[in-house]
């Protein structure tokens, strides 16, 4: 078990290792603020309360700290991918391999059938410095 802020360090040292935009980094170090890469080029916005609420219900269920969201639409259903870190260290370097070889465990929240599940996801890089799920 650890607290807040070894969860913050480790995740900007994955948001570091996954490249994405400084603003991005920035905005979570700076304000604890999680953003979303949003389709289809992956720029990176601001979320709604409603997905910030859901973001503190995921976190507070797993004792989790949430440091992006990858927004996406599917053939079923809009997604959005909550990329965390657990609260067992124990994990984190496993993660980091996971990051290295371009995918990472998440939180996949369906907003149209209101169910979710965890599990790896693919994950790369954009040209708009976000992140965007590739399977």
């Amino acid at each position: 078990m650890t607290g807040y802020e070894a969860k913050k360090e480790e995740a900007l040292k994955r948001m570091k290792k996954l490249g994405v935009f400084s603003g991005i980094i920035d905005a979570f170090s700076k304000r604890g603020e999680v953003l979303q890469s949003e389709p289809p080029f992956g720029a990176c916005y601001t979320l709604s309360e409603e997905q910030a609420e859901r973001v503190k219900e995921f976190e507070k269920e797993h004792d989790a700290l949430v440091y992006h969201v990858i927004h996406e639409f599917t053939n079923f259903g809009e997604l959005e991918n909550f990329l965390y870190v657990s609260n067992y260290p124990d994990e984190w370097g496993l993660d980091h391999v996971d990051i290295r070889d371009e995918r990472a465990v998440a939180y996949a929240y369906n907003v149209d059938g209101g169910f979710a599940d965890m599990g790896s996801i693919g994950i790369e890089l954009t040209s708009a410095g976000g992140l965007k799920r590739t399977w």
